[in-house]
């Protein structure tokens, strides 16, 4: 097994969609003793497992009723969480076109019925191998270097879908900027390279002090560091936030030449909204900048938060 298998799941999940279960029994023998198998017999009931069970390759009919496998498709690459999912189609039609149509729609390969158990397996895993693959090198892009968090690319990635969540739930989307106080003279006084250890300790703290799935700690930028909390009102917010600025200050991390004290502290400005389709993520970006500015103006090692 090279590197790139490696990465391939111990029991990968695969979804296999087909409206004649006698098909789904065939696929699950081939694969049922070393694969978690999901199945489902439309292509509605295709997207809900998708969206619940998030697996790793889609083994999906081609010619269904009311919602067919190139609908079922379509669907899938419209949403960010489902699109990276690579869908064989599994068909009893051979056609250029139906082939060339299926590529444009987002399939990776496609596999003839009745199906070869060999010729199967070998598809599956090579597509579970470029998956892996894939995957890794998305959390490479998306990580910051120094502290191996999320960063700003991520960042930015995740508001935009969660604001459009909280948009359509009429949610509370809330947001965090925290900055280092006065890190420059920290740089100054003990070297970058002590700097630099001090932000992965701040990262670390801030990290594991955020405990939800969906909620993320980022790294914005230099010494400033950001907190996205979908579903959030300003009260669980402003709690947050002081949960974070004691988890920095708990660290103790030696600060000498901080007007502030004699340790590592931060500030913290939060604001939340409820999106509309008057208003967009810049203006919850732009108000907890503002918020962030007054806790430093106001003495720093504290939290500003307000309601949009």
């Amino acid at each position: 097994m090279d590197w790139a298998e490696s990465l391939v799941p111990k029991r990968p999940k695969l979804l296999v969609v087909d409206d004649q279960t006698v098909n789904i029994q065939a696929l699950y023998q081939i694969f049922g003793a070393d694969h978690e198998v999901f199945m489902a017999t439309s292509g509605s009931q295709a997207i809900k497992v998708c969206l619940d069970k998030k697996p790793d390759l889609i083994l999906l009919d081609v010619i269904m009723p009311e919602m067919d496998g190139i609908a079922v498709c379509e669907e899938l690459q419209k949403n960010s969480d489902t699109r990276s999912i690579p869908v064989i189609f599994v068909t009893s039609q051979e056609s250029p076109e139906e082939e060339s149509r299926g590529l444009e729609v987002g399939a990776v390969d496609f596999i003839s019925k009745p199906v070869n158990p060999a010729v199967v397996r070998a598809r599956v895993r090579t597509h579970l191998t470029l998956k892996a693959q894939a995957d890794a090198l998305r959390v490479m892009a998306s990580r910051d270097g120094l502290t191996g968090i999320p960063n700003r690319r991520y960042f930015d990635e995740r508001l935009a879908a969660e604001w459009r969540s909280a948009k359509r739930g009429s949610q509370p989307l809330s947001l965090i900027l925290i900055d280092v106080d006065h890190f420059k003279a920290y740089n100054d006084h003990y070297g970058h390279v002590e700097g630099d250890t001090c932000l992965r300790r701040v990262a670390k703290a801030l990290k594991l002090s955020v405990g939800r799935g969906r909620d993320i700690v980022a790294r914005y930028g230099g010494e400033e560091f950001v907190c996205l909390l979908p579903e959030t009102d300003l009260a669980g917010a402003e709690e947050m936030a002081e949960k974070l600025r004691s988890a920095v200050a708990d660290l103790e991390i030696s600060h000498k030449s901080s007007p502030v004290g004699n340790t590592v502290t931060i500030s913290l400005g939060v604001a939340t909204i409820v999106p509309t389709s008057l208003t967009g993520p810049e203006t919850l970006l732009v108000r907890t900048d503002e918020l962030l500015y007054k806790a430093k103006e106001s003495g720093r090692n504290q939290v500003v938060a307000q309601a949009i």
